[in-house]
């Protein structure tokens, strides 16, 4: 199995080679192969990291089947974004191991321990999308128009030989909304003369 090393240190005059050299044991007695993603100088509270932004890139390709890092805090420190990044991983079949706490998603206990992670990451989706129902309601009590702007009301015609930038100009409205419009026949092509 191809599998992503993740380290990181905080700032620049730390190393991440102690946490490389045991995940590197680890992968080796496992049997897998490696590739190496290392931020250095980086908070882990950040959600966007050159190396982690790189290894969930390599994840979505399907580059790699599994993620192992020396601690969960490594990985992240802000827990929405930890616990969405291991949802995307569960959702994925990347096998997940962290060796300080001993996760390992090809376990039973592992599994347990991604299921009860996937389900606080539910919960925060329905958080959120609680939050923004109760914001677009505030926003309806208030009288303010939600959802996308009417269209420009048509003209009682357009002026014969307009080309589609010159009835965009004179409508208000986007070319390619004018092109719609005159292709479609919504405005006369002439006033009648």
């Amino acid at each position: 199995m191809k599998v992503a090393l993740y380290a990181r240190v905080s700032t620049h005059d730390q190393t991440a080679e102690n946490q490389l050299l045991e995940l590197r044991r680890y992968v080796t007695a496992r049997g897998w192969t490696a590739t190496e993603y290392v931020d250095t100088g980086v908070s882990g509270a950040k959600d966007r990291r050159p190396a982690l932004d790189q290894l969930v890139a390599d994840v979505r390709r399907h580059r790699v089947q599994g993620v192992v890092c020396w601690r969960l805090d490594r990985l992240g420190r802000n827990l929405r974004h930890l616990v969405l990044l291991l949802d995307e991983f569960n959702a994925r079949g990347i096998t997940f191991v962290t060796l300080g706490e001993g996760i390992d998603s090809s376990t039973p206990v592992g599994r347990l321990i991604a299921g009860v992670l996937a389900s606080i990451a539910e919960f925060e989706r329905a958080r959120i999308q609680e939050r923004i129902h109760a914001g677009l309601a505030r926003a309806k009590a208030h009288g303010k128009r939600i959802g996308r702007p009417r269209q420009a009301p048509l003209p009682s015609h357009a002026p014969e030989g307009l080309t589609v930038r010159q009835a965009a100009l004179a409508w208000g409205v986007s070319k390619s909304t004018a092109a719609r419009r005159l292709r479609d026949g919504q405005a006369p092509a002439s006033n009648g003369g």
